[in-house]
């Protein structure tokens, strides 16, 4: 309501579809944008109303897809909205709305975790744990299509049952359940001893077993065994953001020339405003394009729930901060 006029470079997109995505309220705390009330909802899809003047790349009714920067003060949960031209990218004709929002995000993390950070290239071996998830889903997708060979890990049988569905199916699929299964020794035993070239957790455990209880923890993997598994130059790609190295397992990489990076897909809004927008121009967009090409040409099948309505949006939006949606939310307007 009441939207004020739209800027040089602002673009009013009417929203068809936004997807709902866990909000790290830590992260806005630590760099000074955490407030009272914080706008829900960043990856969106819609079609173009109106543009400013100085646009170049949109024009009106054109469909777009994009994700709204870290700072922004407008909801994607908005029927119409104010967009600066450089966070959004056109949507293919063929890719319907839910899907062109669902799959933005995690495709920036698979992009920023297996291109930026370790370079996924044929014949590497690449780890995918909980492969099941959005994430996990979009990452073994990006990693097969530049000819790895992929292993991943299923929390549950139902998880195990879709990775096995998958249209191009994992080399292994590790069931850790039932908490038996040694990851690092079914990691080897897959690579001929040789390790696994790319590793993508989903979280570690950091501690022994009596200290971590949940019933989540019980099902990670502990940091030896990553570094066990790892091998000779390999790349751990980690999403725990409190790894804590000890001076063994910082020797272990060492020995084995592998280096350990930490996946933060905020990055391309973190720099300082300048320099960030000058990334997110150079390099975000490409990958944004990328992301909905390989959509439209379905190399990418995110893992989506049905499409939800607006007034759904409360409860799922819950559902999603406490990390308990087994799959990626959209509100469908």
């Amino acid at each position: 309501e009441n939207l004020p006029p739209t800027r040089d470079n602002d673009v009013k997109v009417q929203v068809r579809a936004c997807a709902l995505s866990w909000i790290d309220t830590k992260l806005l705390s630590e760099i000074k944008l955490e407030k009272e009330l914080l706008p829900v909802g960043r990856e969106i899809a819609g079609v173009v109303l109106e543009v400013g003047r100085k646009v170049t790349f949109l024009q009106p009714d054109d469909e777009v897809v994009g994700i709204l920067p870290l700072d922004s003060e407008e909801s994607g949960l908005c029927e119409v909205i104010l967009v600066h031209e450089h966070y959004l990218v056109r949507k293919p004709e063929k890719v319907c709305w839910a899907e062109a929002a669902g799959t933005v995000r995690d495709g920036v993390r698979a992009y920023t975790a297996l291109h930026y950070l370790s370079q996924v290239s044929p014949r590497k071996s690449v780890l995918v744990m909980d492969g099941a998830s959005p994430f996990g889903t979009i990452a073994i997708q990006l990693a097969q299509h530049r000819g790895a060979k992929v292993i991943s890990t299923a929390c549950s049988l139902e998880d195990k049952q879709y990775l096995e569905r998958l249209r191009s199916p994992v080399a292994r699929v590790i069931d850790v359940s039932n908490g038996k299964i040694d990851v690092a020794e079914s990691c080897l035993e897959e690579t001929g001893g040789l390790g696994v070239d790319i590793v993508l957790d989903a979280g570690v455990k950091l501690y022994n077993a009596e200290d971590e209880s949940t019933s989540k923890s019980l099902l990670l993997p502990h940091k030896h065994d990553i570094i066990t598994l790892l091998g000779v130059g390999g790349h751990w790609i980690t999403t725990e953001k409190n790894l804590q190295l000890d001076p063994p397992d910082s020797h272990s990489l060492f020995l084995k020339g592998a280096t350990v990076s930490f996946l933060n897909d905020e990055i391309w809004n973190l720099s300082n405003i300048q320099q960030g927008k000058y990334l997110y121009i150079l390099l975000m967009i490409p990958i944004l394009e990328d992301i909905m090409e390989k959509l439209s040409s379905s190399i990418f099948r995110p893992q989506l729930d049905e499409p939800i309505p607006l007034y759904e949006a409360k409860v799922s939006m819950e559902i999603v901060q406490k990390n308990q949606a087994r799959k990626r939310q959209v509100i469908q307007f």
